[in-house]
Parts: structure tokens; sequence; C-alpha cells
């Protein structure tokens, strides 16, 4: 008699449907290929994808500007959720059947992906894998990057720009459930109410007023002692006028240019703290002990109900090009997933 194990690799194909990129450019780049089936190595696990994850980084990597690190896949796509179908060397969990949701180096946007063992999560039950697939990304950078490398406390406040973003939205969530206040910034009334609705303490449209001096009226002239930057650029001397003595300004994005010019007698005579990260070339060890963290100190308020992704719009694999067509818009509120199955 097989096992649901058998039954699962006697039923694997040796071909996929993943979406490459032809030739860096605009979304019409992103073209569905066959490929064969990616074979999972020591410490890891065969994913069948369900669910994956829009993010920016996929969109930067369209471009032609953000490869995928050595030894990983070229395919676009760092958050799946879905099953596991097969196991790599040394892997005994997740257990072949298992519903994960997984933070992965590429290869998302295919029918089958490669996790790393120890950086999937399960699905909690009443979580659908839609929203799973929402999940890995935003968490794992907001908790590692607010709360970690910023050290957000309890009754601080964290200054957001994108607020409406899937970044955004997740360091809202957080930030109410850690009790961090949040400002954010958006790009116009209608996202700033959106904002508001997701339970941001105060929303900013940076196109109508100037962020700095909100801020300041917003903390009556104090500051707040977290800034979470998407931008760089022009605004890290404008979000350094907006920390408080002794604030963490963490940079996670370049969108608005790679330099910035800042007065460093003001950052030592406030004792400003400058840092930033990004995930997707850190080595696995960081990754597990990443996860490890968020499966103890986040996860239990996923399979509670009370954090859940902000979900926009669902497209077909094969219509990758749209949602990265829709995300570069700008008017989406929240995650953009691909459904893959």
């Amino acid at each position: 008699m097989l096992t649901k194990r058998d039954e699962m690799l006697e039923c694997l194909p040796d071909a996929m449907t993943a979406i490459g990129i032809a030739t860096p450019g605009g979304p019409e780049v992103l073209q569905p290929e066959t490929l064969p089936l990616p074979q999972p190595g020591p410490g890891q696990v065969l994913v069948r994808v369900r669910f994956a994850g829009v993010n920016r980084p996929d969109v930067v990597q369209r471009q032609g500007f953000y490869p995928a690190p050595p030894g990983h896949s070229p395919i676009p796509g760092l958050e799946i959720a879905g099953e596991v179908v097969a196991l790599g060397e040394g892997v005994s969990e997740p257990a072949i059947g298992t519903a994960i949701a997984a933070l992965v180096s590429g290869g998302g946007y295919a029918q089958y992906c490669i996790a790393e063992a120890d950086q999937c999560l399960p699905v909690p039950e009443g979580l659908p894998l839609e929203e799973a697939a929402a999940l890995p990304e935003t968490v794992f950078t907001v908790w590692h990057n607010v709360f970690q490398r910023a050290f957000a406390c309890e009754g601080e406040t964290l200054l957001v720009h994108g607020g409406t973003s899937g970044i955004g939205t997740m360091a809202i969530s957080l930030g109410r459930l850690f009790g961090v206040r949040t400002i954010v910034t958006c790009g116009s009334p209608d996202k700033c109410a959106r904002a508001l609705e997701l339970g941001a303490d105060h929303a900013i449209d940076y196109k109508a007023s100037d962020f700095v001096a909100e801020v300041k009226t917003i903390t009556g002239g104090k500051g707040v002692q977290v800034v979470l930057d998407m931008v760089a650029g022009t605004y890290v001397q404008r979000n350094i006028k907006c920390l408080a003595d002794d604030g963490r300004h963490v940079t996670i994005a370049v969108q608005g240019g790679v330099r910035a010019e800042i007065n460093m007698a003001e950052v030592m005579r406030r004792r400003i703290m400058l840092t930033g990260s990004t995930m997707r070339s850190r080595d696995n060890t960081f990754k597990a002990l990443l996860a490890q963290e968020i499966r103890e100190m986040v996860w239990p308020l996923v399979a509670s109900g009370e954090l859940r992704p902000v979900m926009d719009r669902t497209f077909p694999l094969i219509e990758a090009s749209a949602a990265h067509e829709r995300m570069e818009a700008g008017g989406h509120v929240g995650k953009i997933v691909l459904a893959v199955s």
C-alpha cells in the first residue's frame, strides 16, 4: 500500500510552468516558460506553489538591478504558500503534505519552488493560502528592521513611508499589536483614509503638506523614535529632522536614489542611529534564526487571527506582467499575489 509520501512523489511531473525574465525591461518581459522540476538539496523542501506574493524587489529584479544571489533561482518571487511534496536530505519537518508559507530567495513565480526547511512556517487552520503567501516577505522585513534593528518598543512612535504598501500595512499591523504608534505618509487623501482604517494613528498626505512639519506637530515637537525608510535619497535628511534624540533610522529600499547628503554633526549631536538591511542576500543561518523568532513572537498572532495581511488583488500566474503593472501604477493597497495552480 502506497503512503501519502509515495503517492505525492509518484505524481510529480518532470517539468513545470514558471515566469521567466526574457531580458531586463518593463512588465512585458515577464513570460511563461517550461522548466525542469527543481530538486531539493540538503535541508530543503520542494513546495507545490499555490500562491506567490508580488513584491517591489521583484520589480527591481525584472528591471535588471536586483539579481538573485549566486546559486539561487533566477525566477522572480520571494514568498510562497503551498504544500510540501518532496524532502531533501536530512529533512523530516515540515512533512510531505504540510501546508506552509515560506520566505525564498527566488523561484516563487512557478508551479514548484525550493524552500529552506527552516524558513517554512506552518499555515494555521483558517488562514487561506492566498493570505499565507502574502505574509513572509513583509513579516520578515518589518520584524527584523523595526523590532530587531531599530529596537522599537511599546509606547514609541514609528514613521513609515508608503503606508498603504505591503510593507507599510504590515508595519501598521505589527505596530498596533506590539504597542508602537504609527505615523504613515501616503500619496492621496483616499490612501490616508485607508491607512487610518487599517490602524495607523496618523496619516500624512505628502503631496499636500510637508511631512517633516506634520510629524513635529503630531509629536509636539519631540519627533519619532523610529523611521522605516523605503525612499532614501533626499528623504534621509528630512527623516532625520523627524527623529527624536537617540532616534533610529532604518533604510530598506532606495526608490528615491542611492545617495543621500546628511549633516553628520546633527547625527552626532542628537545620537542618531543610521542603519539598513536587505533580506535576500542574508545567509540561511540568519534567516533560520529570524524565522524561529517570528514563529515564537508573531506566528501565534497569525494563528489567533489577530494578524492578517491586507490583500489588494490576485492575478493568475500567467498574468504576472499585469500584476507588475498594477504595482508600478501605485494604486494598490496592501499585497498583490499570483494564483499559481
